[in-house]
């Protein structure tokens, strides 16, 4: 049986249903563990236990940033115990970062993580696209969109509406049925100290989904992630062993896998500048999978910087006007983010600002 077919997500936790049982994994930075941070842990875990949700940091996600940029091993042993563990339902990353790759040989010598997975709903973005990139190898469908620190931890005086309402979705229903532009979006917070703890973030009137180009209706399954990291897969600046390291694994898909999907790409706090943009589509392009691929879907920049230039460039380097692009989707790092479950069939709607997952 191919890996893709190895686990159906529908066919598991829909029986399943609800989701009680939570493993915080570390599995890029481990600033979850640190001193300074532990007063947004407390409130993150105050609202899951209020969910009715039981939270367990598996060993090494609160050893803390130093430890864990030295030791990826345990990192990747953490993920592993948390798929082996049969009480855990769901596993939740504690944030983002920007060297999860390094998992890589811990997870795929001697077929490791495909030896492990079983059918429990992993839910974590940004560096974490790495992980995604490698579960989908192993045959898991995942969710894109949310982690415990940005979302379940953030200081406002409750969790972000749009957010909460896609996460209680995912832990109630094991699934995301559709997705709508959110009302709002905020800026971002410029400090996370202490005294922010109930502070509302400033906020804006959202202008829901953007057609590009193309036709406003086109299907799918969804599939992608931060271009940040999906950069770094092939560019060495970041970390120079890096796009060997993602070639012997086999990291990327090949073109003929992107046949009929459709591409998330989202960008990072960093706030990618429009020329290094560019490039991260070029890299893309090279591969072959826009011709490939059914449609584009680009999140909303974080404060939407570079928002006008980001759209220009997704139809130029493109160069596919007949090719669908909708841009501002509520995922990834601009707030509030949405919930996309990758690999179901999904039917995307511009005109009636809906996206159906089937």
């Amino acid at each position: 049986m191919p890996d893709s077919d190895r686990l159906c997500y529908y066919g598991a936790k829909t029986v399943k249903n609800m989701i009680r049982n939570i493993a915080v994994v570390s599995l890029s930075s481990g600033v979850v563990g640190e001193p300074f941070i532990q007063f947004e842990v407390e409130i993150g875990l105050q609202r899951l236990k209020e969910l009715g949700l039981n939270v367990k940091f598996m060993p090494h996600a609160l050893m803390g940033l130093d430890y864990l940029r030295e030791h990826p091993e345990k990192r990747a042993e953490d993920l592993l115990e948390a798929f082996r563990d049969p009480e855990i339902d769901m596993i939740l990353c504690a944030i983002g970062g920007d060297d999860t790759y390094r998992l890589l040989p811990y997870l795929f010598e001697h077929d490791a993580l495909k030896n492990a997975v079983t059918d429990k709903v992993f839910l974590g973005f940004s560096d974490t696209t790495i992980n995604h990139l490698m579960l989908r190898k192993a045959g898991l469908n995942t969710f894109y969109g949310q982690a415990f620190l940005p979302d379940i931890c953030e200081l406002s005086p409750e969790m972000l509406p749009y957010t909460r309402k896609y996460f209680e979705e995912l832990i109630s229903t094991g699934t995301i049925r559709e997705i709508t532009p959110a009302d709002t979006w905020y800026e971002q917070r410029e400090n996370f100290t202490p005294d922010q703890a109930g502070v509302p973030l400033v906020s804006h009137p959202n202008k829901g989904f953007e057609l590009l180009q193309g036709p406003p209706v086109f299907a799918g399954k969804i599939f992608g992630g931060c271009i940040d990291s999906i950069y770094d897969i092939f560019n060495g600046d970041c970390y120079p062993d890096m796009p060997a390291l993602c070639e012997k694994y086999h990291l990327f898909p090949d073109q003929e896998e992107w046949e009929g999907q459709i591409l998330l790409l989202e960008s990072s706090e960093e706030k990618m500048p429009p020329e290094k943009y560019r490039r991260a589509l070029e890299y893309l392009k090279q591969t072959g999978i826009f011709r490939r691929i059914n449609g584009i879907l680009a999140g909303k920049p974080m404060d939407g910087a570079y928002a006008k230039e980001y759209k220009q460039l997704l139809t130029e380097v493109i160069g596919m006007p007949e090719l669908p692009i909708v841009f501002n989707l509520n995922v990834g790092h601009a707030l509030p983010h949405c919930i996309i479950p990758f690999g179901v069939d999904a039917v995307v709607d511009a005109e009636k600002q809906i996206i159906r997952f089937t």
